[in-house]
């Protein structure tokens, strides 16, 4: 009797395993964050890389044909160094806006992220674009758009890690936050309006690129003052 009672009365029950994480991505602060930065930096080393590709100078050329080839390739030198500017600071605001590590990356936060890096490898297509058809509206209208398009996500991808880090601390903190997004929030404005504008007058779309100037600068300002005082936990 005693031996049929230690016997088991139904089927072993099947090993424990691991609870997989759902789509919505990691669960723990800063799990999943260091992927997605990893990912991100690969993305825009590419992008940049594939931007030179059209600067070149055909082979075999004589004294003045060498000469007129080189003057030829000056708007894709000019196209290069821009799109090279602008990606490099979608990368430095990508890797602010994801630094920290006091959040986990959740569904949304994977979702902005890579529309952002989708749109930055997108960019040496409209790049190639303005450098060969400068004259031409949707050339221009084509590569406002884009550069709009990729502040938008990242803007939108700002506004999600905010929500998911803890509340401002106190005034200079939310201070900051909002800076940060008027940072953004600014090139969305200028590069998206410069797309209908391309329409009248590619030219003077391309000069409206440059009101970016005084207002980064004054954001910039503000930023540096709010760093000093100890608004932002990272750099």
């Amino acid at each position: 009797m005693g031996a049929e009672t230690d016997r088991p009365t139904g089927p072993p029950s099947p090993p424990s395993r691991p609870s997989p994480r759902g789509a919505q991505g990691a669960t723990g602060p800063g799990e999943g964050v260091e992927r997605l930065t990893a990912l991100s930096d690969g993305v825009f080393a590419i992008a940049m890389t594939l931007l030179a590709l059209d600067i070149r100078v055909p082979p075999g050329l004589d004294d003045g044909e060498f000469h007129e080839a080189l003057w030829e390739a000056l708007p894709n030198v000019g196209a290069y160094a821009l799109s090279f500017t602008v990606i490099a600071q979608f990368w430095r605001n990508h890797r602010l806006i994801l630094g920290g590590g006091s959040f986990a990356a959740n569904g949304h936060v994977v979702r902005w992220t890579l529309l952002g890096l989708a749109l930055v490898a997108l960019l040496p297509f409209p790049t190639s674009l303005l450098a060969e058809y400068d004259d031409q509206a949707v050339a221009v209208a084509v590569y406002g758009g884009c550069v709009a398009a990729i502040n938008a996500a990242h803007l939108f991808l700002l506004l999600t890690t905010n929500r998911l880090r803890p509340p401002p601390r106190d005034r200079l903190v939310a201070r900051a936050r909002r800076l940060d997004a008027a940072d953004l929030g600014v090139v969305v404005v200028v590069f998206g309006a410069s797309t209908p504008l391309a329409a009248l007058s590619p030219a003077l779309a391309m000069w409206s690129w440059l009101t970016l100037v005084p207002l980064k600068t004054v954001i910039g300002r503000r930023q540096r003052r709010l760093l000093e005082q100890g608004a932002y936990d990272t750099v």
